[in-house]
């Protein structure tokens, strides 16, 4: 019984310090866009960049959560999980984009620009916790 809740402990605290380093990675991705506002380079954003921002880091942040709340519970879906959260991350992605750019008049290389700059850092963020997490399995 002691080794099931060391475990238990265990992974409850990897998905803990995820959201840790998650919080710390949006923060840093942060810097770059509100360096170009202040700075004068308000043309180099969207307007609406924050809600782009926001978007996407909080549906990073579910994605990785729930990656990382499967393989705690299902260890042999984890392949699984991580499959459909990706096509759940990207079909939202979609419908984020057309439904913004309905409502918005948004000049199109900037939105590229800026929509990518966050998306692209997010996977990253995201392929790195997982490898990092599967890297740990591995090795025991």
């Amino acid at each position: 019984m002691k080794i099931l809740i060391q475990t238990t402990n265990k992974s409850s605290m990897k998905i803990y310090q995820s959201i840790l380093f998650f919080i710390w990675f949006t923060f840093i991705i942060a810097i770059p866009p509100y360096m170009l506002n202040s700075n004068g380079h308000a043309d180099l954003i969207t307007p609406q960049f924050w809600l782009i921002f926001f978007f996407l880091s909080g549906l990073t942040l579910l994605v990785v959560a729930s990656i990382l709340i499967v393989r705690q519970m299902y260890p042999t879906m984890f392949s699984e999980a991580f499959m459909g959260a990706t096509v759940v991350k990207i079909l939202s992605c979609l419908i984020f984009v057309v439904i913004f750019l309905a409502k918005n008049k948004v000049e199109k290389y900037v939105f590229v620009g800026d929509f990518f700059y966050v998306y692209f850092l997010n996977t990253v963020f995201e392929v790195y916790i997982l490898l990092r997490t599967l890297r740990h399995k591995n090795l025991r």
